[in-house]
């Protein structure tokens, strides 16, 4: 976040790698998608209004097929490409995207913030991009979820004035939830089966875990009337032994994607 002339500046920046982020071979329009969808996710989760966006592009792919899904992401989100960069070379390709956003409310959310007896929530389901990307490794089923996320912006400035804490969910709901509350100094007890998921019931673990899912995950004081929908999935206690607990217990194993 910068001051800037009486205004908070959001500023975030991710980067894509090809067999990391997306499957080598995927269309080239979904991938410029997914590019700007997930930093604009960035933005919802600190209930900014998007500024525009600077481009980091390597020629040598789709580069056609780039620019169209580019103009329709920018098109639909009602976002201005303010410049960047392009170069050339070989190899597996990079891309990377700044996105630039009007803070709506201060203070700005953060990670940090909730406190014990905060109730803790989830705009809605994960697993979807999980099922997503099996359907498009296989070639059946619906891999929309996967390959165009939707960044839930409206929703984050509505919750902007109230959250004492939020993110969006990116690298698995238990992992992105240990680090929400690690920032904020509590231990976040989650209820299992609260959860929403967008997959089958044999899958709830693996939904918990495996992330893309962009939803919005927050904490408000209890009791706290909410603006949009919203599933209550756990709550925060004081700090204990561990950042989570899953019914009552430390989870096991890996929690969700652990960027290298």
């Amino acid at each position: 976040m910068l001051e800037f002339g009486g205004e908070a500046l959001v500023l975030t920046h991710d980067a894509m790698a090809e067999g990391v982020h997306y499957l080598p071979g995927q269309d080239a329009a979904d991938i410029a998608w997914k590019l700007v969808a997930t930093n604009l996710s960035d933005l919802a989760a600190k209930g900014a209004q998007p500024l525009g966006v600077l481009l980091g592009y390597r020629f040598g792919g789709d580069d056609a097929r780039f620019v169209q899904g580019l103009r329709e992401v920018l098109e639909h989100y009602h976002v201005p490409l303010l410049g960047g960069d392009t170069i050339g070379g070989a190899g597996s390709q990079v891309l990377g995207l700044t996105a630039l956003g009007r803070a709506t409310h201060r203070p700005v959310p953060a990670r940090s913030g909730a406190r014990a007896g905060d109730e803790l929530y989830l705009t809605g389901p994960v697993g979807a991009a999980m099922m997503g990307f099996e359907a498009l490794r296989t070639g059946g089923g619906d891999s929309a979820a996967y390959r165009r996320p939707a960044p839930l912006l409206a929703a984050g400035q509505a919750l902007a004035p109230l959250v004492t804490a939020m993110m969006d969910v990116s690298d698995g709901l238990l992992l992105d939830a240990a680090r929400m509350a690690e920032a904020s100094g509590v231990t976040f007890a989650l209820d299992r089966m609260a959860v929403p998921i967008a997959a089958p019931e044999q899958r709830r673990d693996d939904a918990l875990r495996w992330g893309d899912d962009y939803q919005l995950l927050f904490c408000v004081p209890a009791g706290t009337p909410l603006p949009v929908a919203a599933h209550r999935i756990g709550e925060a206690l004081p700090r204990a032994a561990t950042p989570l607990l899953l019914d009552g217990a430390a989870p096991s194993g890996t929690l969700g994607y652990q960027h290298g």
